[in-house]
């Protein structure tokens, strides 16, 4: 099977991502690659490592009307645009990865942590968050997806199987998690200059990081109950990456589970989540540079009671581009594992 697949935002990291691995995947044809800023402008000379497939490609403006009739379109613009198109790219086009934040969130839940309204709140209902490993079966029977963010995959996967098993207190959830340089986008600020991000680690986002309420969401609706979570983000000094601690009070059902049986809890889990690699020893976010894998380990910790997860992922590809590929070759048919790395790059 071939389909033929638009990117909307191609020349940010995301976007960027995006072609990098719908170039090469087997089942997809490029179509139109918007970038309103660049429109005209050779993608090569914008991502020069897609030159040795992308060399004569330019860049179209973000048009709706141009990409009508693909069969799927990768949305991946700043974020509250795609709200601005949405209405008229979901009649065009029969499905839709929006990578964005704009149709993740309740409606409720957009405008408190968004601060802002929703200019396409009747589409909201339309849309299926896309963490995989939790909602596949609503994955492959939706048109349109939301990809979940960066951090909030990392945090889910590392919480997912203690909640799914009531092992922890849903009023005592702590995630910090760090993130690379690449992950504030490609536009230019003061704290991504080499000089300001090198040998150093920053919190940003203190209590107010909109990514809690993601969290929080897909907490609850794992647990059937209301979660809340502690959410303090992190820059780091590299370029890849996400490594998310997250911890939490054991609650009564969580009683004689060991560290052994969790792990063999969050095995059985994601037994049938093919990017999903539990280990025993901690994992580091070397091991995911340009994979759609993600690591998670855990620790049951009886002398203060408290749970221990971690998760680490490449934020570009599991935390973005290769998740939103994930969630079309479900939505198409297609193996969910086709086009996509599952091996990172070391050293």
């Amino acid at each position: 099977m071939s389909f033929t697949a638009a990117v909307l935002g191609g020349s940010g990291y995301a976007g960027g991502e995006l072609v990098r691995i719908l170039a090469q995947h087997p089942n997809f044809n490029l179509g139109p690659i918007t970038a309103a800023s660049n429109a005209g402008t050779l993608i090569a000379d914008r991502i020069p490592a897609l030159a040795p497939v992308l060399g004569d490609r330019r860049f179209s403006e973000t048009d709706p009307g141009a990409v009508s009739g693909v069969d799927v379109a990768f949305v991946a613009l700043p974020h509250g645009e795609s709200q601005t198109l949405m209405e008229s790219l979901t009649t065009q086009v029969g499905h839709v990865v929006d990578l964005g934040a704009d149709f993740r969130l309740p409606l409720d839940d957009y405008t408190t942590w968004y601060g802002a309204g929703h200019g396409a709140p009747t589409l909201l209902d339309d849309f299926q968050y896309g963490l995989v490993e939790v909602f596949r079966d609503a994955i492959g029977s939706a048109q349109h997806i939301a990809n979940p963010g960066c951090y909030p995959t990392a945090a889910n996967l590392a919480l997912a199987p203690a909640l799914a098993n009531g092992w922890l207190d849903p009023a005592s959830l702590v995630v910090n998690a760090a993130s690379g340089i690449s992950g504030a986008g490609r536009s230019l600020k003061d704290a991504n200059l080499y000089s300001q991000a090198n040998e150093s680690v920053t919190a940003y986002g203190l209590l107010t990081h909109r990514h809690t309420a993601e969290i929080e969401w897909v907490c609850s609706q794992i647990a059937g109950q209301p979660v809340t979570a502690l959410f303090t983000p992190h820059l780091a000094p590299m370029t890849r990456g996400i490594h998310a601690t997250a911890t939490a009070r054991l609650s009564e059902p969580s009683n004689g589970v060991t560290t052994d049986d969790a792990l063999a809890a969050y095995r059985e889990f994601y037994a049938d989540s093919p990017f999903v690699v539990v280990s025993d020893n901690p994992p580091s976010t070397k091991a995911t540079f340009g994979a759609n894998t993600v690591y998670v380990t855990c620790r049951i910790d009886r002398r203060t009671g408290h749970f221990l997860g971690i998760a680490v992922e490449d934020n570009l590809v599991k935390g973005a581009a290769g998740q939103a590929v994930q969630c079309a070759n479900l939505m198409l048919g297609l193996d969910e594992q086709a086009g996509l790395p599952i091996l990172g790059v070391t050293p």
